[in-house]
């Protein structure tokens, strides 16, 4: 078991280097993280959300247009957090690659999160949570049955069983809620800059017993589709409306 960690010295991962090919032409002349929601680039209200949960160091994963995500956020101290940068350099490396060439900016633990998706959950719980283990991983699951992609977990009796975004198994009612907290040595799994899905990394663990579950019931919101970028507009705008009046 390493030492205990507090959110404030738990750096986030956000890997936000895709293409984002579902979302052309918005995404043809600025990356995912820029597209506006509610009147703000997307990437700054996910900081907003960690930085309200007491995170404060937090590194992008880059690649496609990435320098326009550094120019605009900078070292982040308007925002109240520390940023730093990882980029994927001129051949994409894939979510896990991604991850694992920022593993020097990242330390013994922290939070992986998904550069297109809105999580607001309890992370002081998680991270709780997960340091009474000596798990390598936990990964959050949602209870989707299909609702707003396809379940890929399956998750019972608390336990996270299997997770597989290649098949699809009846028993598999719950989805990836797209945040995850890994040790060091799961990620040094994946030989450094080499292409690889972090997908992969999570299967491998899960399979091997070093990855916990833990359920979710908010539901997530996401932005990698012309239908869930929509339905998270309408949700941060009415959010910053309900934020505004209290």
């Amino acid at each position: 078991m390493t030492n205990h960690h507090g959110l404030s010295d738990t750096p986030a991962a956000i890997l936000a280097g895709g293409l984002a090919t579902r979302l052309r032409p918005i995404t043809s002349t600025i990356p995912k993280a820029m597209v506006e929601v509610a009147g703000r680039p997307f990437i700054e209200h996910q900081i907003e959300l960690l930085r309200r949960h007491g995170i404060r160091r937090i590194t992008l994963c880059l690649g496609h247009l990435g320098e326009q995500v550094q120019q605009h956020l900078g070292d982040g101290s308007r925002f109240g957090v520390a940023l730093s940068y990882s980029m994927d350099g001129p051949a994409l490396l894939g979510t896990g690659g991604a991850l694992r060439r920022a593993l020097p900016l990242l330390g013994d633990l922290f939070w992986v999160l998904y550069g297109d998706s809105y999580t607001d959950i309890d992370f002081a719980g998680v991270l709780d949570h997960f340091q009474k283990s000596a798990a390598l991983g936990l990964m959050t699951a949602f209870p989707n049955h299909d609702r707003w992609d396809r379940s890929n977990v399956v998750f019972s009796d608390g336990k996270l069983i299997r997770y597989d975004k290649s098949v699809q198994l009846p028993e598999m009612k719950h989805i990836d809620y797209g945040v995850a907290l890994l040790r060091r040595q799961a990620l040094e799994r994946i030989p450094l800059n080499c292409k690889a899905d972090l997908a992969g990394l999570y299967s491998q663990l899960v399979s091997d017993g070093s990855m916990i579950g833990m359920e979710m019931q908010n539901r997530f919101y996401e932005i990698g589709s012309p239908d869930g970028l929509q339905e998270t507009r309408d949700f941060l705008r009415q959010y910053s409306r309900f934020a505004a009046v209290a």
